[in-house]
Parts: structure tokens; C-alpha cells; sequence
């Protein structure tokens, strides 16, 4: 039998595991990452026209994923930027509209709240299926109520984030203030985003909680010599037992 990990090396896991979230969302260098192609877009199309706007945009997109290829940064967030912000200004040149460089976060935004709702809506809470499988902990988490409960809290905590997101960005759409819209994008994403993942830090550690209790408490499994001697009582058990004639 293997003994258990000491708490400080379980511990020692979830903090690994919530470097491992914190990166795959960019980390702090994310953040400016993301925040310098809107704030260029903006200032572009505000100093001389769309056209340069668009194509500032997607120039410094290319230049941020270049430099973090060079910089051997994760690549996975450059990506993913890179693609969001050519779909933007694909919908913006299209639109003919400044504002429309903002549509496809906000539908996606919403794309994102029904995902979260769905997932708790079927019992396997995101937010809770996410870290499990970074941290490789099993399904263990989902066969208790308790854990469960924190995992959807956690998970209902990120769909009201997209929510707000997409309640605030779309007014402000409606409304073409394309300079607040800009301001909302960068003050409800990693900030919000941060927030959410402090529920979901919660939700992990109460759950490890208790499963450790649970394991705890739990009786040691049976080895194969009880196994059989317990068979083997039963068996002679049986054997004693008087038939009764009908």
C-alpha cells in the first residue's frame, strides 16, 4: 500500500495547479498583452481613420505573438489573442463601423455564460472539470454534494462575469460610445477575470478539504488475505445452514 502525499505536498500541487490556470490565462503579461491592441485600434482610428485603425490592430497582434515566440513565453494566449483580434477587425472592416471591432467579444462573451450555465445544468461544473483535469485529480470531486456545491458556485461565479460583460458591452454597443466600449473591454476582462478565479481558488481548496477528510475517515481497504478469509467464513456459513424440507 502507498501511503498518503503529506499535506504540504497536496498543497504544494494546488499551488502549482493555480500557476498552471494563471498562465494559461497570460499571466500579468496577459494583461498589457491584450490591452495593447485595443488601446491602439482605438487611438488609431480616433488620430486618422478605420482603415489604419484595423491594420495598427492586427500589426501589433503580430508583433506581441513574435515577441513571445522569441521570448519563449506561452504561446497559447499570443495564439488565442492573435485569432480574437483578427476576427475583430475582419467584423469591424466588414461593419464599416469602429464599434464593430468589439462584436465578437461581446457575443462571445455570451457564447461563454450559456457554456458555464449548461455545464452546472448537467452536473459537471466547469469550473470544477477544468481544475480537476489541470491538477489530474480524478473524478473523486463529483461523487461529493459538498464539493460539488463549491464547484457550482465557482462555475455560476464565471457565467456572471460573461454575463456582465455582455449585458454592459452590448448597451454600450446599441449606444455607439465605441470609447467607453473600448474601456469596458479592458476593465471587465482580466480584472473580472481575477475575481472569478479567486471563487474558483475557494471552491478548489474546500474541496480538498473534504475529500481529505473523507479519505481520512474512510476504513483501509481490504487486503487480498481478508479478502479470502472473509470469503472463505461465508462459504462455511452457508455450508452449516440446516435445509428445511418443504
Amino acid at each position: 500500500m502507498t501511503e498518503p502525499a503529506p499535506s504540504g505536498e497536496k498543497n504544494d500541487k494546488t499551488e502549482d495547479a493555480e500557476k498552471t490556470l494563471l498562465e494559461q490565462m497570460g499571466g500579468v503579461s496577459g494583461l498589457i498583452y491584450s490591452s495593447v491592441p485595443v488601446v491602439v485600434f482605438v487611438l488609431a482610428n480616433a488620430l486618422f481613420n478605420l482603415p489604419v485603425a484595423i491594420w495598427s490592430s492586427v500589426g501589433v497582434a503580430v508583433g506581441i505573438t513574435v515577441l513571445r515566440i522569441v521570448r519563449k513565453e506561452p504561446l497559447q494566449p499570443a495564439i488565442s489573442g492573435l485569432f480574437g483580434v483578427g476576427i475583430a477587425a475582419f467584423i469591424a472592416y466588414r461593419t464599416g463601423s469602429a464599434k464593430g471591432f468589439f462584436l465578437f467579444g461581446i457575443w462571445t462573451s455570451l457564447v461563454y455564460c450559456g457554456v458555464f450555465l449548461l455545464s452546472v445544468v448537467v452536473r459537471r461544473p466547469l469550473a470544477g472539470v477544468v481544475w480537476n483535469l489541470l491538477n489530474g485529480t480524478g473524478q473523486a470531486w463529483r461523487k461529493d454534494k459538498y464539493s460539488r456545491f463549491g464547484y457550482d458556485v465557482a462555475t455560476l461565479a464565471m457565467a456572471a462575469i460573461f454575463a456582465a460583460r455582455f449585458v454592459v458591452q452590448r448597451w454600450l454597443y446599441q449606444e455607439d460610445y465605441t470609447g467607453w466600449l473600448a474601456f469596458a473591454k479592458l476593465a471587465m476582462g482580466y480584472p473580472l477575470y481575477a475575481l472569478g478565479l479567486l471563487v474558483v481558488v475557494w471552491a478548489v481548496r474546500r474541496s480538498d478539504k473534504r475529500l481529505k477528510l473523507l479519505a481520512e475517515s474512510a476504513p483501509p481497504p481490504e487486503t487480498d488475505a481478508e479478502i479470502e478469509a472473509r470469503l472463505r467464513e461465508k462459504y462455511a456459513q452457508t455450508q452449516k445452514t440446516p435445509v428445511t424440507e418443504p
